[in-house]
């Protein structure tokens, strides 16, 4: 019999300066197939500063997990008293250490990006295949339960035959990314089979939200929002009909959760809103949020690594967890801004006092 934990979930959102993303929630119900509850469990976050680090370290710490987060830099002020690690991913002795008592670990580090990962292929098997081999090794030895991994659902699946698409499809990347994604699934399955280790892998379409940096090459939301907030043209690769599944950080940082605590049979799960967005269509909502309408667009040629349709089923999640996307699309949008205002300093025309 499943047994069950009430979680809170974002229903609307609110912001502060600080970067951290506020959300007042409604009730959640996960089930926890057996699992331990959330609060006690011992967890590690590694790549805890990134824009999905430090959501997944704000849900644990309001879990009442015992959560420690490891990173490249220093712990973010909004991380402020959780026990931290600043080392590089490659650092065997301070990864050791951090990995000593944990039950469960969050592999979210990577440095790549799908349209640049094929300029230097092995460069990217060095930087993060080669190292979570190392980690894997480590978590033997540390006696951990469990691996939770964070895949890339618009990456390894190539360009899908079948849309939305199922994680019993063809894999077959057109990025080096994506296939260093697939690499350490396949270790990960490895390592399960010959040593035991736990292992859940999810998916994640194409995240955004409150915390996502706006200044990095990553994370067209963001990228679209503060060029909208600014009165400046958005700029967009090929036609614009690239159509993408974006589901929000909030929503993701659950679902980590569901595949923490999850005891069922399927080891790989899809994390998306299973809806399509052509970013057209994404620079247009994105400009009316932002009191832009008509906002200007600059077109780029097409980039070879671009997927040109990516949208995820997540029926298998669902079925098997309870999970489910909950931040409406609008109001995901409305709260990107809201936290984007405050934390950069941006006023829209439309707020701008008369």
């Amino acid at each position: 019999m499943l047994c069950s934990r009430m979680f809170t979930f974002p229903a609307s959102p609110s912001s502060c300066p600080d970067g951290e993303s506020h959300w007042s929630g409604a009730s959640y119900d996960l089930p926890m197939g057996g699992r331990p509850a959330l609060a006690g469990l011992r967890c590690l976050v590694l790549g805890a500063g990134g824009f999905l680090g430090q959501a997944l370290m704000r849900t644990l710490r309001n879990g009442a997990s015992d959560v420690q987060g490891y990173g490249r830099g220093m712990a973010p002020a909004a991380l402020a008293g959780s026990p931290w690690t600043t080392a590089a991913f490659e650092d065997v002795p301070a990864l050791a250490e951090a990995l000593r008592g944990q039950e469960v670990v969050f592999h979210l580090l990577g440095s790549s990006l799908p349209h640049s990962s094929n300029a230097d292929p092995a460069a990217d098997v060095a930087s993060s295949v080669i190292p979570t081999l190392r980690l894997l090794d480590l978590c033997r030895a540390a006696g951990v339960r469990r691996v939770v991994f964070a895949s890339s659902g618009g990456t390894v699946y190539g360009v899908p035959a079948q849309v939305p698409t199922p994680e019993d499809a063809p894999t077959a990347p057109i990025s080096a990314y994506g296939i260093n994604k697939l690499m350490i699934e396949r270790y990960l399955n490895l390592y399960g089979h010959l040593h035991g280790l736990e292992h859940q892998v999810l998916r994640i379409a194409n995240p955004y939200g409150p915390g996502q940096s706006p200044l990095r090459p990553q994370g067209v939301v963001a990228v679209m929002m503060r060029a909208a907030l600014l009165g400046r043209p958005v700029e967009m690769w090929g036609t614009g009909e690239v159509t993408r599944d974006f589901v929000h950080v909030d929503d993701v940082s659950q679902a980590f959760i569901a595949a923490a605590l999850y005891q069922g049979p399927h080891r790989i799960m899809n994390v998306g809103s299973g809806q399509g967005r052509s970013l057209n269509a994404v620079a247009r909502d994105v400009a009316a949020v932002a009191g832009r309408p008509g906002l200007a667009v600059v077109r780029t040629p097409a980039r070879a690594a671009d997927v040109p349709v990516s949208v995820l089923d997540t029926d298998l999640i669902r079925r098997e967890t309870g999970w489910a996307p909950r931040v409406d699309w609008s109001a995901g949008l409305a709260g990107t801004a809201a936290w984007m205002q405050a934390a950069y300093g941006l006023t829209p025309p439309s707020l701008v006092p008369a």
